[in-house]
């Protein structure tokens, strides 16, 4: 399966927004915690256009990918996989591309997931490790690898 990214744009909001709230239903519904109305201000809140990418096969919108500057790391979310296009592997295919472009920029991928989601599994597949959690929320990273020098053996990444 060939996907390629497009920029969003602000006028996306409503269509991500949608794709949003149809993709993590279960997920809120599983811990109590499924508002349309929250989703909304929290995804208005951190819906950031420059570093949000539609992910497209062809021509058909099959989902989303945020990726941006967080504290020096990057922040991974709003990565939404429509329905139609889920379990044939691209969203696998998604994660390796933007973790190569965090490997070749040195970069930190910090993301969160909810507690009890099947998300969970996929990140921590994908090299992504449990760096903490809250009452909501599971929170991961996956560090750039490391080089070795095999010559002074010094570490670098």
């Amino acid at each position: 399966m060939h996907f390629h990214f497009s920029p969003a744009r602000s006028e996306d909001f409503s269509r991500l927004l949608e794709l949003r709230l149809l993709t993590m239903r279960e997920s809120l519904e599983r811990i109590g915690r499924f508002d349309p109305q929250r989703a909304f201000e929290r995804f208005q809140n951190s819906f950031r256009p420059q570093h949000t990418r539609l992910i497209l096969i062809g021509n058909q919108f099959a989902g989303c990918v945020a990726l941006g500057p967080d504290e020096g790391d990057w922040l991974l979310e709003h990565f939404y996989i429509a329905p139609a296009f889920q379990g044939c592997g691209l969203g696998s295919l998604v994660l390796a591309q933007l973790i190569t472009e965090a490997e070749q920029a040195k970069k930190i991928i910090k993301l969160s997931v909810l507690q009890k989601s099947d998300a969970a599994r996929f990140y921590e597949k994908h090299g992504f490790h449990k760096t903490g959690e809250d009452e909501w929320d599971i929170y991961y990273a996956r560090l750039p690898s490391f080089h070795v020098n095999h010559r002074t053996g010094k570490i670098r990444l």
